[in-house]
């Protein structure tokens, strides 16, 4: 017999839902927290690429699928007695408390600066014989992992005292892989080069910049501006490797201009 369900607005309903899928659909009852972590990655980069467009309809129906990927965790480990949705929610709002002193305690904060460098003092008291790198994940993407391990750097004062230092580094390695251009050694190319990429997330920091934001949406127009010369060499019964690189070119500035 079918189970009823009708979709509501209540969190309790929805782990409901869970819990009956988790029983009674063969797929549900096969997944585990292993076979389930590539697809909550995925999730999370819709929901980044909603962000980006600014549709919030679809942004909506991403935070939805990332919400489903939180309840099915909790119901995985509820199963195992490791722990339920109410210690996952119990325990977010302890250390988000925990955390703002400045707004749940007496802590007086001058601005945002100092509300991090406290979070991060906090979050180092709480593990003190760890490092202050810790929880930054090794499987982020490279420039995300470069400025959140500068970001918690900085905030125990490890850091340049301005953006002109930062600079200055930048230009350092800059050199240094300019020394090793014409070296057979490629590893060493490598190396120097992964140090101008993580100088120049470290200048952006200064600014305000998050690199990783920065290189997708130049990704996106990289991809919208490539697609016009593609979509116009098509018009134009031109095949695309048979163009000069001056004639797209200029097809790239009038996608430029265009605004693509």
């Amino acid at each position: 017999m079918p189970y009823e369900a009708k979709p509501s607005r209540e969190f309790s309903d929805l782990l409901r839902v869970m819990h009956i899928l988790r029983n009674e659909c063969p797929w549900d009852r096969e997944q585990s927290h292993e076979s389930l972590k590539d697809l909550m990655i995925e999730e999370v980069y819709e929901a980044i690429d909603a962000i980006d467009q600014k549709n919030w309809d679809d942004l909506r129906k991403e935070l939805g699928d990332i919400l489903l990927h939180i309840v099915f965790h909790a119901e995985m480990a509820q199963e195992k007695s490791h722990f339920d949705i109410g210690d996952v929610i119990f325990g977010i709002q302890e250390k988000l408390i925990r955390r703002h002193p400045h707004v749940f305690g007496e802590t007086v904060v001058s601005g945002t600066g100092e509300v991090l460098k406290n979070w991060e003092q906090i979050k180092k008291s709480e593990n003190p014989k760890g490092s202050v790198l810790d929880g930054v994940p090794s499987s982020l993407p490279g420039l995300l992992r470069a400025q959140r391990m500068q970001e918690k750097a900085a905030g125990v004062g490890f850091d340049w005292p301005d953006w002109q230092g930062a600079w200055q580094k930048l230009e350092e390695e800059i050199a240094e892989f300019n020394s090793v251009l014409d070296s057979d050694d490629t590893a060493k190319k490598a190396d120097e080069f992964g140090d101008i990429l993580f100088s120049m997330v470290n200048v952006g920091r200064y600014f305000g910049i998050n690199a990783e934001d920065s290189l997708r949406l130049t990704n996106a127009k990289f991809q919208n501006r490539f697609s016009f010369i593609e979509k116009t060499a098509s018009a134009r019964g031109i095949e695309l490797k048979k163009m000069s690189l001056e004639e797209m070119d200029e097809l790239w500035n009038q996608a430029k201009k265009s605004s693509f």
